[in-house]
Formats: C-alpha cells, structure tokens, sequence
C-alpha cells in the first residue's frame, strides 16, 4: 500500500489549494485506513479492492470526491485512470455531492403497468425537481431507475437503497413530510459539501469517444463503418505475440493466448 500524505491533495471539487482543506481530508485517509488495509488484504491483487474501498470514502463524504479518487488510487498502487473509470462505471458511485436521501422509484415494466408513471408525476410535483436532480435545499435528490426486482410488491423504490414497497401517492406524501421532519426511519445520507442541481457529469453522458464516430450507430462503435476490431483480430490471428507483447495480467489476455495455443495444437 502506498504512503497517502495531506500535501498530495488539493480541494474536494474546486481544486482549491487549502492546506486545511488537504489536512481535513487527510485526516479521512487515516481514519479509513485500517479497514482500507483489512478489505485490501483479503485479495491476491490490490486492485480487486477498488470497489469495496470507493464505497468507504464514499460512506464517509456522501460521495467519492476528486481527492478521494486519488486516494484509492495511491492506496491500491494503481493508476489514476483506472480509478476514475470505474468510479464513473457504477452509477451507484457519485461524483458530485448529492441529496441526504437519494429517491429511486422503479420504472420497471410490473411497476409501470401498476401505476409507477403516476407515482413518478406526483415525486417531480412535490418536489420541483426533474430525473437526475437536487432540490435546492440539498434534501433530495431524485432519479427513475430500471427494474429493482422486487415485482410482487411494485410500484416500489429504493431510498438510501432501502426497499420501500406498493407506493401511493398518500404513502410518498407521508414519507417526505417524514424526511423533512427528520423523523423518517430511513438514515439520512452523510453530507460533506453542497450538492449542485444534478450530480451528472457531462463527460459521462455528452459525446461519444471518437472510436464511435462515423458509423451508423453512436451507440455501436463496433458496427458498419468501423473495421478497427475486424483489424485487430486479423493481426492476432496472423501474430499471437501481440497478446503475450501486452504488459498485463488480465485474465481475458491470459486466457486469449491459452485459446490461441489450444487452437494451434489441434491443427
């Protein structure tokens, strides 16, 4: 595990240079250090606990903030980007500041065909927002998701991941007044900074890369129009060493070469 210090950080979102600032989230570090030491040490490779370790700093601030992202990268020994690409992968990790409570209600097709849609209306109604928003008072924040899984007793949501079940417009209105009181059962998020009106980052939702450019379909890089995966395999076909010449211990190239190998000895 690397050595984190405070000089290595600068502000939350700004990226303002505060040295108590720095001092206050290194004091983070070290409080979630010997459980970051306890998951890290159950795993033959560092990196399989990247996961479980973006969910302690996210615990602990309410979300993974730039300075947590390069925390869990200096902990686990890897590269910025990796850290950064699959914290933007899940949508359970967030990368703004977001609601004490995160509202989920299921847009999955049981929930829907048991009157999901009105429910929805009377959520945006009540609170002023729209999908992927914060109210203004950084109480809520709301976002319609697919299937939950929980069909039997639809329309359903999560709240803070908590399962609440067979919603009404009665039951949706008495949960808020309860969250507004402070008096809901549900444990209200941690909160360190304000949230902004939408915890989206354009980046992960604007332009495609420019691998999927100019073909039929933006959403399917790999289709009429792009021959560079055709390419590719016709290279490896031709030379194997291209896979052994990566330095990698991803299983899907180890596992690519065997299938080569495996291949050449039939023939």
């Amino acid at each position: 595990m690397s050595d984190v210090r405070a000089a290595d950080y600068v502000g939350f979102e700004t990226g303002t240079d505060d040295a108590a600032e720095r001092e206050r989230f290194a004091a983070i570090v070290e409080q979630l250090r010997p459980e970051c030491e306890r998951v890290i040490a159950q795993y033959e490779d560092a990196r399989s606990a990247l996961l479980p370790i973006l969910h302690l700093f996210q615990n602990e601030q309410g979300w993974v903030s730039p300075a947590a992202l390069r925390a869990c990268a200096q902990l686990i020994d890897v590269p910025l980007s990796v850290v950064e690409s699959t914290a933007s992968f899940y949508t359970l990790f967030f990368r703004r500041p977001v609601g004490r409570y995160m509202l989920q209600p299921c847009r999955g097709v049981a929930c829907i065909i048991r009157g999901a849609e009105e429910q929805m209306a009377h959520f945006r109604e009540r609170l002023g927002i729209g999908h992927l928003e914060t109210t203004d008072d950084g109480l809520f924040s709301y976002e319609e998701v697919e299937c939950l899984a929980a069909c039997d007793r639809a329309p359903c949501m999560q709240v803070n991941l908590e399962f609440v079940y067979d919603l009404t417009n009665e039951s949706i209105d008495a949960m808020l007044g309860e969250m507004r009181a402070g008096t809901c059962a549900i444990a209200r998020r941690t909160q360190t900074s304000p949230p902004r009106r939408t915890w989206i980052i354009q980046q992960d939702s604007g332009k495609k890369s420019a691998g999927a450019q100019d073909v039929l379909s933006p959403d399917d890089p790999g289709g009429i129009g792009d021959r560079s995966g055709k390419d590719m395999l016709r290279r490896i076909e031709r030379d194997p060493e291209l896979l052994l010449a990566r330095p990698t211990r991803e299983r899907l190239v180890r596992d690519g070469v065997a299938i080569l190998d495996g291949e050449a000895e039939k023939h």
